[in-house]
């Protein structure tokens, strides 16, 4: 049985954020009887793209989280990217929901994320094609 506690333990975080970023859209939609789209209303659609852009990056990177850990025995490299993208989808979603302009929050939130999207891929393109030649 392959067991992944650093990616399991980031996934349960992101997990609980995520299901508070829908509790948020759903609140907001039926507070303001707004049942399919965003009606518009300015902080629906912002709340809608929290949440859409929460899915968008989180599995893909989850998921290169876990071929990292499967594939290394390096701890400490796991939790860098997945405390980085915890830190950067909290970051993302604080400034998007508060501001339609760029704010730092937003700007570091995607930093963070693209960052740990980055370096997963490269980091397990590294340990499957060049670290055996090494």
């Amino acid at each position: 049985m392959i067991v992944l506690p650093v990616t399991a333990f980031y996934a349960s975080i992101l997990a609980f954020i995520y299901l508070y970023i829908t509790a948020l859209v759903i609140i907001h939609r039926r507070s303001n009887r707004i049942g399919v789209g965003d009606g518009g209303d300015e902080v629906l659609q912002r709340l809608v793209r929290v949440h859409g852009n929460f899915a968008e990056y989180v599995p893909l990177t989850l998921l290169l989280l876990a071929i990292l850990e499967i594939s290394t025995e390096i701890p400490w490299l796991i939790h860098l990217f997945g405390a980085s993208l915890v830190i950067g989808r909290v970051l993302h979603a604080y400034g998007l929901r508060h501001s339609v302009g760029a704010t730092w929050q937003r700007v570091a939130g995607m930093m963070l994320t693209v960052m740990s999207l980055f370096g997963l891929a490269s980091a397990n393109l590294t340990l499957i094609y060049w670290l055996p030649f090494l």
